[in-house]
């Protein structure tokens, strides 16, 4: 019958491709890429070559900046806790400096120096930088100003009498936001809060102490 004929015929074409392709001793333009005995899937694809400039400059650049974070991170530690007071930073990264102070085992204090690095990076570190190598190498005349701004602030968290000194060396200072910001200060360091008017009590006295002298009045 001619569909019998068509069947037997199209079955015999199948099993010759199908013999073809599985004892076929050379790869042929039709079945390259593809499985043998009988398996007709897709050919693999080999993934693309990676980019060299993906993974080489950035990847060293980024490990070269979480260890330089970690280095700071190691200064900070040694820094005097009033210097470190002085610098702006963040509540969490303080607590972690002064955790990493009293690890003594040499992993635990790894594992909080690479914590600290992390945590570094919300800080700008240039003027951490520059703080601690103007403390470190700075010129005598800097390592004085800031002795005395240290000392200035101690006297004036002792008592009134202290603004009342510094009101009279530095006549220009405003003695009524000084005060309030002493009080501030006070307050913070009773309850054990974060320094942060404490901070801003040695700026604005280094804006004070630290200004250029008014020129005098012409006669």
């Amino acid at each position: 019958m001619p569909g019998t004929w068509l069947t037997e015929t199209g079955a015999h074409a199948i099993g010759f491709f199908e013999i073809g392709v599985s004892y076929h001793s050379k790869p042929s333009p039709f079945n390259r890429g593809f499985h043998t005995n009988g398996d007709t899937r897709m050919p693999r694809q080999a993934p693309p070559a990676p980019d060299p400039d993906d993974a080489g400059p950035s990847k060293t650049r980024r490990k070269h900046e979480m260890h330089a974070l970690q280095d700071l991170g190691e200064a900070l530690i040694a820094l005097d806790p009033q210097r470190l007071a002085v610098l702006d930073l963040p509540e969490r990264l303080v607590d972690a400096i002064v955790e990493a102070r009293g690890i003594r085992a040499h992993e635990g204090r790894r594992r909080q120096i690479q914590f600290i690095g992390k945590l570094m990076r919300t800080v700008n570190p240039v003027p951490v930088r520059a703080a601690i190598e103007l403390w470190t190498s700075g010129s005598d005349a800097e390592r004085v100003l800031f002795a005395q701004l240290e000392r200035w602030r101690e006297r004036v968290l002792a008592d009134d009498t202290g603004v009342d000194a510094l009101v009279l060396e530095f006549p220009d200072a405003d003695r009524v936001k000084l005060a309030a910001l002493v009080r501030d200060a006070r307050v913070e360091r009773a309850r054990g809060g974060p320094p942060h008017r404490y901070r801003e009590l040695f700026r604005m006295l280094k804006s004070i102490v630290g200004a250029p002298p008014r020129p005098a009045d012409p006669a």
